[in-house]
């Protein structure tokens, strides 16, 4: 008898955890929970079918397994193949060229980036500090603060990984 009240009124169940997956995958929009409303809907249909409860469990979690891997990675590649692939804020500075405007007596000094802003400046580590004079040209290797880590053009090596601090 109670295994009949519970196949009765199964059906409230799995309406009830897809629309808890439903408002969860609208507020992560990662699929993820969207593939397991779609599973649960499958235990959903197999239960009106009449299966018994412990086939409405496995439909609902072999299509969401199912689901998960074969249909949510084709979705977000396609969902993000559209992104600018544009370097912004810290990272579109790294590596851009720059000439200095104010001589570096003591490491630090200021450089116009090729980007047109101006920017306080220090030398990087392994450079010769106080060697930089007004219009050399130097490329930043780092970001640190509001301050930009310069070394000069023909000492930089772009194979280096610059880190933005």
């Amino acid at each position: 008898m109670p295994g009949d009240v519970f196949s009765t009124w199964a059906w409230v169940v799995w309406l009830a955890l897809i629309l808890i997956f439903l408002i969860i995958e609208v507020l992560s929009l990662d699929f993820t929970f969207l593939m397991l409303a779609i599973g649960s809907f499958g235990g959903l249909v197999a239960g009106l079918l009449g299966a018994p409860w412990w086939v409405d469990i496995l439909v609902a979690g072999v299509l969401a397994i199912l689901l998960l891997f074969f249909v949510r990675p084709p979705l977000l590649h396609r969902l993000r193949r559209g992104g600018d692939p544009a370097r912004t804020n810290v990272d579109a500075l790294l590596g851009l060229a720059g000439t200095v405007v104010l001589t570096f007596p003591d490491g630090r000094g200021q450089v116009k980036l090729a980007n047109g802003e101006t920017w306080t400046s220090r030398l990087g580590t392994g450079s010769d500090a106080g060697k930089l004079i007004e219009g050399e040209q130097v490329v930043v290797t780092s970001i640190d603060g509001a301050t930009a880590v310069v070394v000069p053009a023909e000492r930089h090596n772009p194979t280096e990984g610059a880190s933005a601090s």
